[in-house]
């Protein structure tokens, strides 16, 4: 059976390890891209929206890296500004 297209919130939250209440947040400040379905307004996550995010947050954890060494290149900066 292929993977659903649509996922709840919950789905969301169980792929992402986070609560339920922190996907809604990412879902309403627009972090993630979601849908509302139905007469009563269930939220829906594209599981092609949720992949997308995930690639943004790594591509953002790379650029933080790379901004803020650790290790051996930090002790050299550490070095060259005292």
């Amino acid at each position: 059976m292929p993977a659903p297209r649509f996922l709840q919130l919950a789905d969301v939250a169980e792929v992402l390890n986070i609560s339920a209440n922190q996907v809604y947040a990412l879902v309403r400040r627009g972090d993630i891209p979601a849908v509302k379905i139905g007469g009563r307004g269930q939220w829906r996550v594209e599981s092609t929206e949720l992949e997308k995010y995930i690639e943004r947050l790594y591509t953002e954890t790379r650029e933080f890296i790379d901004s803020h060494p650790f290790g051996e290149e930090a002790e050299s900066a550490e070095d060259v500004r005292q």
